[in-house]
């Protein structure tokens, strides 16, 4: 009789936390029209693009996990044809680390994101679209990828779980247009570029 009463008991009280933590995932969101499943999604994307971007950062400016560290990347760069090389290197690793760091924190997210799309479109175009699509040939499947993680973000925002959230910092539509579009034009600037860089004229008189 004990156990049985033990088991009729405790046997609610579980389906009842189990009930609580789905609808807590189901329940939306006020003012954003987001379920916390919605905003946990949204976390664990941010965080894993914006860290696998700043970790790609991390290698080109300090040689970690293998990278090239900041002299290797800027002969890489030089040898894709950017000139002046340093400064095309620096101006790639503060893309991706130090956009990819605010990414993944959630502040100024749309920002962040814009820049990350267009550092994609970069090296997409610099280092990977000759080698097809596939990443085990050096194509553009992997940075395709994070890009267009980046652009979900972009579009659908930080999330609850972010420093945009909890500073109360938003941006208006007009302000987020303008800084993909700017993002953008700062794309295919870099990709024009190595056809016009005096330096490397210069370089190879």
């Amino acid at each position: 009789m004990i156990a049985t009463a033990v088991t009729s008991s405790t046997a609610p009280c579980f389906i009842g936390s189990i009930s609580d933590i789905q609808a807590g995932l189901g329940h939306e969101v006020e003012g954003e029209g987001h379920t916390m499943g919605t905003d946990l999604g949204l976390l664990v994307l941010r965080i894993t693009i914006g860290l696998l971007f700043a970790a790609h950062g991390a290698q080109k400016a300090f040689g970690w996990w293998g990278g090239p560290g900041f002299s290797g990347w800027t002969n890489a760069v030089a040898n894709m044809g950017w000139y002046p090389a340093r400064d095309w290197a620096l101006l790639s690793i503060a893309a991706e680390l130090g956009g990819g760091l605010l990414l993944a924190a959630g502040l100024v997210t749309p920002f962040a994101a814009a820049v990350l799309v267009a550092q994609s479109i970069v090296i997409i175009k610099g280092a990977h679209l000759r080698n097809g699509f596939w990443n085990g040939k050096g194509g553009i499947e992997y940075p395709l990828t994070l890009g267009l993680g980046a652009v979900a973000l972009y579009l659908a925002g930080p999330g609850a779980f972010s420093f945009d959230r909890a500073l109360g910092v938003s941006f208006g539509l007009p302000i987020q247009i303008t800084a993909l579009a700017v993002a953008l034009i700062g794309a295919m600037v870099a990709i024009l570029w190595p056809a016009h860089a005096p330096g490397r004229r210069a370089a190879h008189a």
